[in-house]
């Protein structure tokens, strides 16, 4: 069966290619947020892993992270072009794939890491299936997205403003995934002892103009396949960055960016694992499953 193309993953590359090329100072500040949250995690776990992989970590920092922490022998780089990749070690290597295929081995891996590429698959219940595929008996995924709530400052300023000025909206920003939905998801996929919960980050810029420079910098400008091909107007920003200063300002003037991130964790069954209390609730305590404290 075909899956609807939510995203086109050709510009998503073009993007992310873009911003690599910028080398813009900080914009990269929710990856080294994210891959330091995942290695605290992972920190929690008291066993060792003798391969791991990395899901499109756009840099290598998420590998280094694993292999100073002392939880894998070797670790195995997936990115969606040789530029992301850079040099070898006899630690750690790199392959190229695109977002939606894990061309691996199946039962070849005991840790998968992938650290904010998620949420941009057109397949997403289709790739956790061949992660948890790729993962040994007992092995364990980790993973981090934007979640609902991500950008919500900016999502209703540019619907409010184009609504007013045009009577309309066109999509500017992809749809995020929910706790509930990465929970099922997990399950769907024969995850056990599934686990998802989230952290919001504020970020805080001078107008909207600065963060929506910033988004680009990320490489996150909008890939959404059914975008509007006809270029938004400056009047349409002006007035959406009116909308943002009245009602997403703090008393100094500077406004906020919400950024809502998911993380997500799940196991492959195996005999020795505790069994959840409340089958398909995805409640099972982090502090039980990683030996660490949870979090909101």
């Amino acid at each position: 069966m075909d899956v609807e193309r939510l995203f086109d993953s050709d510009l998503v590359l073009r993007n992310r290619r873009r911003a690599l090329s910028a080398q813009a100072h900080g914009a990269d500040f929710l990856l080294d947020i994210v891959a330091e949250e995942l290695a605290e995690r992972l920190s929690a776990v008291e066993r060792r892993f003798g391969e791991a992989l990395t899901w499109h970590a756009h840099t290598d920092r998420m590998a280094r992270l694993i292999i100073e922490g002392g939880k894998a022998e070797r670790v195995r780089r997936f990115e969606q072009h040789a530029d992301f990749l850079g040099a070898e070690s006899d630690r750690m290597i790199g392959s190229v794939a695109d977002l939606e295929t894990l061309p691996v081995e199946p039962a070849s891996a005991g840790l998968i890491v992938a650290p904010l590429s998620m949420h941009l698959v057109n397949d997403l219940p289709g790739l956790l299936l061949q992660m948890r595929r790729a993962l040994r008996a007992d092995g364990l995924l980790l993973a981090a997205l934007p979640g609902a709530g991500t950008l919500a400052e900016l999502r209703d300023c540019l619907l409010q403003a184009e609504t007013e000025l045009t009577g309309g909206v066109s999509p500017r920003i992809i749809p995020f995934a929910d706790v509930r939905d990465c929970g099922a998801l997990l399950q769907r996929a024969g995850f056990a002892l599934p686990v998802v919960d989230g952290e919001t980050y504020i970020a805080r810029y001078d107008t909207m103009f600065d963060l929506m420079r910033d988004l680009r910098r990320m490489g996150m400008a909008n890939p959404l396949a059914a975008r509007s091909r006809k270029p938004a107007t400056r009047g349409l920003f002006l007035r959406a960055a009116e909308r943002y200063a009245e009602h997403y300002a703090d008393p100094d003037g500077r406004i906020r960016a919400s950024f809502r991130i998911l993380y997500l964790s799940g196991w492959t069954p195996h005999e020795s694992q505790q069994k959840p209390l409340a089958p398909g609730s995805a409640e099972i305590s982090l502090a039980n499953i990683l030996g660490g404290k949870a979090r909101d």
